[in-house]
């Protein structure tokens, strides 16, 4: 038998998977379901190709985060502070912490929907219990375990794969609309499209995914990439995959919520949902029980991975920023400050549920401030890892850089025809 020290390089490459996996998954979260289900109802097979665009911008975008957490070893908003003035970096903060507050009280309310729907009963109970049993994983279970915890409720998406496969379809058809769609430019397209790019490419999967390879990069005592340029091969390697099967992911449970959507409600020529919940409501008496009882429950389980996601991204950056100590592997009695961010973002989420705030017009500005943090932190992150002085010899390379302007591109002109609009 081999006594050889185990090579991360003879790792199966679904062990070393992470970052990139939840992120992806956590991008599908009630509120993306909401907005990707009202695409394919009112555009029908219209604008299917919207996800397949988005994909590569998305991919760009978050690899590059990755990256930069990685190869210097800190989160994206220490890293964003070495290019920007502190104070616009704590406005940016400021305004993300807001947006996934905003984020997280939607979610739980379309989680604890789709659980009334389910049961018949106990709404605002489930959302608080939702909100109870993510805040307690994510305060009392180390890093290391509660990780697993959220690989597994990326299987909960696959619940919008197996909904197609309970209803008819013309797959010529989907690959016609896919390859060559046919574009009508009026206002309600330009809006759908707004919202899926805002959806697609959000703010909180930035800081999320840097910071988790600054966790993973610390649970391995592996130490970053500027210190250690011997690992960089395997480990940017591995970001690379990470991230393409991540984003890959939360591109196909995306397409396959339009396409349930659209050769559904579409057909039947229910045009307007206004929330997750809706769309399960509405599928009910179409495609089935079964099919609705998979899109029920999959509301439940992407809102359990989006939850730490949101809650955590926005501690993250503002423990980054105030120089805590910040990580989800660390007890809560060392990082209490961290910690406390995280149960303020739940309690104030929570606080949305007892407010006169319509959930659906809270996810529409929540995507609006989405859409303002977004660009000029695009911009510092393209600075960022675009600069010698700051990742020495692991600049990104050419390619990515031209993906990551153009998506940085992309998500300014869906910022202007937000506010044009």
């Amino acid at each position: 038998m081999s006594t050889e020290p185990s090579d991360p390089k003879r790792k199966p490459l679904l062990t070393r998977l992470g970052p990139g996996l939840i992120t992806g998954a956590a991008d599908d979260d009630p509120g993306g379901i909401a907005t990707h289900s009202q695409v394919g109802a009112q555009f029908g097979l219209g604008l299917i190709w919207m996800p397949v665009l988005a994909y590569p911008l998305m991919t760009a975008i978050q690899a590059i985060c990755a990256r930069i957490g990685r190869v210097t070893g800190e989160g994206l908003a220490a890293n964003m502070a070495h290019v920007l003035p502190r104070w616009l970096v704590h406005v940016i903060v400021g305004l993300l912490l807001v947006a996934n507050t905003v984020n997280i009280g939607a979610n739980l309310a379309a989680m604890g929907a789709a659980a009334k729907l389910l049961l018949g009963w106990g709404e605002i109970g489930f959302a608080i219990a939702f909100a109870a049993a993510s805040l307690l994983l994510q305060v009392f279970l180390p890093y290391h375990r509660y990780v697993h915890v959220l690989k597994w409720l990326t299987m909960s998406l696959f619940a919008y794969v197996a909904v197609v496969f309970t209803v008819a379809i013309d797959w010529a058809e989907v690959a016609r609309a896919v390859f060559l769609p046919q574009l009508t430019l009026s206002r309600e397209t330009l809006i759908a499209i707004v919202a899926v790019f805002g959806t697609t490419i959000s703010p909180y999967m930035f800081f999320w995914q840097s910071a988790e390879e600054v966790e993973d990069e610390k649970l391995s005592d592996d130490g970053s990439l500027l210190d250690h340029p011997d690992k960089a091969p395997v480990e940017l390697n591995r970001i690379t995959w990470d991230t393409l099967l991540g984003m890959g992911f939360s591109t196909l449970i995306s397409f396959f919520i339009v396409l349930t959507t659209a050769v559904t409600l579409n057909a039947q020529g229910i045009t307007d949902i206004a929330s997750s919940a809706d769309a399960a409501r509405a599928l009910r008496p179409i495609a089935g029980e079964f099919a609705f009882l998979l899109f029920s429950l999959g509301i439940i389980g992407t809102g359990l991975l989006a939850l730490p996601v949101l809650a955590g991204s926005a501690a993250y950056a503002v423990g980054e920023l105030r120089g805590w100590r910040t990580g989800l592997e660390h007890r809560p009695e060392n990082a209490r400050a961290f910690y406390g961010v995280i149960a303020l973002s739940f309690g104030f989420g929570l606080l949305m549920l007892f407010l006169p705030i319509d959930p659906i017009k809270a996810l529409f500005w929540s995507a609006v401030l989405n859409g303002l943090i977004a660009v000029p932190l695009m911009i510092a992150t393209m600075l960022v890892v675009s600069s010698r002085r700051h990742l020495g010899a692991f600049v990104a390379p050419i390619g990515l850089r031209i993906m990551g302007w153009l998506a940085t591109a992309v998500m300014a002109g869906a910022a202007l025809l937000m506010f044009i609009l």
